[in-house]
């Protein structure tokens, strides 16, 4: 009787242990389907001394969390020039949609020189870095004034 019982205590024990370190389940993956909609400034010709407006809405189309954003603008030829990178904390966390409005100023303060061809960047991604990351951009350009 013993043996029985012990069998089958040994038996149910190691059914247990077998359920129990079963696969490790996946991570849960998030479908953000992000997209960052560059409204304004357009492709036009610009000039030193004009003041453009930064228009972007960023989205996920999934409804999820826009988690962080960024916009900047650099030189197209010298990608470290870089007059304009906002906000300063990317961490935005607005459920669905998020809109981003600033002005700058196309001024030699900011290091902007005639002739010069910039992009405007545009990304948004997930709660971590480059979850779901998507980018847009645009060019244009500026002649002195």
């Amino acid at each position: 009787m013993n043996k029985l019982l012990f069998s089958t205590l040994l038996f149910f024990s190691f059914t247990f242990l077998i359920v129990s370190c079963d696969k490790d389940e996946e991570p849960e993956t998030i479908e953000y389907d992000y997209h960052a909609h560059i409204m304004s400034p357009n492709t036009d010709d610009k000039k030193v001394g004009d003041s453009i407006h930064i228009h972007v809405d960023f989205e996920s189309r999934t409804g999820e969390t826009v988690h962080h954003i960024n916009v900047k603008i650099y030189n197209k030829m010298d990608s470290t020039q870089v007059i304009y990178n906002e906000p300063g904390d990317a961490h935005v966390h607005t459920e669905g949609e998020y809109g981003y409005h600033a002005d700058l100023g196309l001024t030699a303060n900011e290091g902007v020189a005639g002739h010069t061809d910039w992009i405007l960047e545009a990304k948004v991604w997930g709660h971590e870095a480059g979850a779901g990351e998507v980018m847009e951009s645009i060019e244009f350009h500026v002649h002195p004034e």
